[in-house]
């Protein structure tokens, strides 16, 4: 049709938290979606997105930020990878960051993927990056800057609250400052592998 302009879409933001604490993790995440066009604007498009689950028979807990279907794609390679190597996280993490990279289609993916097996915390990005944090919380997102502060500061604090609480605690918090994140917040936990 001539005279008709067919604007971009772009997917933005969610908040991934991860946390670990007396032998078990937490992943939280929150369940918006927003879609903004090429010239600003822009709005929510579905308010319960389930972006944290269970992967490789329920072993291994995940969570994304960015663009959904590159996120499935992802979830799919991620789970093929661990059932290659055991169950054997990190070598299926620098596996799937290595395809991720070098693959013409998946390396233009707009994602990042957090991922626990109880014990080890991974950030995983399409950079060829698998980042073990320095500390017991990582996050990722547009609100996982807030996010990491929250989750790091309640645990320097000391208080006395499960890994879940202080993931969901500091999701929460990004939610009250992003735009691009909610309050309703999907968590998963892991104990730490015996």
């Amino acid at each position: 049709m001539r005279g008709r302009r067919i604007e971009l879409i772009e997917i933005h933001g969610t908040t991934i938290c991860a946390v670990r604490k007396d032998g078990k993790v937490a992943i939280a995440g929150d369940g918006q979606a927003t879609q903004t066009g090429q010239n600003g604007g822009g709005m929510v498009i579905k308010g319960n997105c389930h972006k944290v689950r269970r992967i490789y028979n329920g072993s291994i807990i995940s969570g994304f930020a960015g663009s959904t279907a590159d996120a499935f794609t992802l979830f799919e390679l991620f789970e093929g990878k661990l059932k290659q190597f055991n169950g054997d996280l990190m070598r299926a993490s620098v596996e799937l960051a290595k395809q991720w990279r070098t693959d013409k289609a998946l390396r233009n993916f707009d994602a990042m993927l957090l991922a626990s097996d109880g014990s080890n915390m991974l950030l995983i990005s399409g950079n060829g990056d698998v980042l073990d944090p320095d500390g017991d919380a990582i996050a990722i997102g547009s609100g996982g800057y807030f996010a990491l502060s929250a989750a790091r500061a309640y645990l320097d604090a000391g208080v006395d609250w499960s890994a879940e609480e202080i993931a969901r605690r500091s999701v929460g918090i990004a939610a009250d400052i992003c735009v691009y994140t909610n309050h309703n917040i999907i968590t998963e936990v892991q104990d730490a592998r015996a």
